[in-house]
């Protein structure tokens, strides 16, 4: 469920004569009630809180549960990670009628290019930090990627 949908659900919840409402789909869970005082969004496999909000005393009470996301759902594989720096596309290639930079099992040195990631129609490349056997290359050629999220998973040599 998106954000316009739980807005919408929200609207129809506040106008109706319900005074609570509970949705579970997949991986979200919503729960309204009318009179509360606050609002939680919860995580779904934990049912952690993340963060309570202060909201107006005749708004329902909403609980949201958030999908893991593909930091955290990486295949656990053993080592380190190479980060991406920023958003954009990440790209293995140069160009797509050359070889890719790297491939699992390379070693690369320090300062040696692994890929490269698009933001604003720039080319960033992204360099090994420390002498490395690549082990895993997580996202596929052309994909979007997130600040922060994993590309390869490497072992320091």
């Amino acid at each position: 469920m998106d954000f316009k949908e739980i807005k919408e659900l929200i609207k129809i919840f506040d106008s109706s004569s319900l005074s609570a409402l509970s949705i579970t789909q997949e991986n979200s869970k919503i729960k309204l009630e009318k009179g509360t005082k606050s609002a939680q969004i919860v995580e779904s496999q934990n049912m952690q809180v993340l963060s309570p909000i202060q909201i107006p005393q005749n708004t329902p009470q909403v609980e949201v549960a958030a999908p893991t996301s593909p930091a955290q759902s990486s295949k656990g594989a053993q080592g380190e990670t190479i980060n991406s720096p920023m958003v954009g596309t990440f790209y293995r290639c140069p160009s797509p009628d050359a070889p890719a930079y790297v491939n699992v099992g390379d070693k690369v040195k320090k300062g040696q290019t692994l890929g490269i990631i698009e933001a604003m129609k720039i080319m960033n490349e992204i360099e090994a930090e420390f002498d490395c056997v690549i082990k895993e290359i997580i996202p596929n050629d052309a994909q979007p990627v997130e600040y922060n999220s994993p590309l390869f998973v490497v072992e320091k040599i």
